[in-house]
Order: C-alpha cells, then sequence, then structure tokens
C-alpha cells in the first residue's frame, strides 16, 4: 500500500514510531516500512500536489484510509498525537473508533477491538 505525501521520510517515520517496523529507502522520493510481522509493509511516495481536503469532506474523491486495531483507544491517541497526528473534528464512531488526521493530512483510524470485527458471512 503506498500513501502520497510532500515528505516520505517524515510520514514514514511517523509510521514506524506507531507501528514498529524497519524502514529502507532507495531514494529521497520513496521510502518502504515493513512492519514487524513482515507480512505488510506502507510505502511512502513523494508528490508534489497540494494537500488533501479536510476529513471529512463530500466533495473530495474517495480514498483509502487505514484502520489500526488497538488494545487502549485513549492511550493509542494520545500516543499518535504525541507522534505528529491530530484528532480529526469529525468523530463519527463514538467509542468505537476515533479519526486521526496524520502529519500529511491522511485519515486514519483507531479502532477497539470490537469495531473492528465482521460478521462471518461468506461473500459471493
Amino acid at each position: 500500500m503506498t500513501l502520497d505525501c510532500p515528505d516520505p521520510r517524515s510520514l514514514a517515520h511517523f509510521y514506524r514510531s506507531f507501528l514498529g517496523g524497519r524502514l529502507t529507502a532507495s531514494n529521497e522520493d520513496f521510502v518502504v516500512l515493513t512492519l514487524p510481522d513482515a507480512t505488510v509493509r506502507l510505502d511512502f511516495q513523494r508528490v508534489t500536489n497540494s494537500a488533501p481536503p479536510p476529513w471529512p469532506n463530500t466533495d473530495a474523491p474517495r480514498r483509502l484510509h487505514l484502520d489500526f486495531v488497538v488494545d487502549d483507544l485513549d492511550e493509542a491517541e494520545r500516543q499518535a498525537v504525541v507522534l505528529g497526528a491530530v484528532c480529526a473534528d469529525s468523530q463519527p464512531g463514538g467509542d468505537r473508533f476515533r479519526v486521526m488526521i496524520d502529519p500529511a493530512g491522511h485519515p486514519f483510524c483507531l479502532a477497539a477491538g470490537g469495531a473492528a470485527t465482521t460478521p462471518d458471512v461468506p461473500v459471493d
């Protein structure tokens, strides 16, 4: 998964500080974070377009966001803020999840364990 951003190194350091893992880079425009279990990789790629529109913005194109299941919602929020994230003004999740904005303006969610469960219904 690749996140477009103006400063790949900075954003990769934010996510590594929050999630752990190992950073590698092939150049100044592209940084890879391999998570500790080595099954997930986040890439950070430099783009020069303007900052993303604020969340939520119904006029903005659909975009991807990351969800992280955490043991303690308040503590995970505190840690993300210390690392440079901000809590979004709009919080539709109540006690189930928190919408955060990373240092490059991407929304991501911190989800309590129960909020991340999905029904075990086959998809055709």
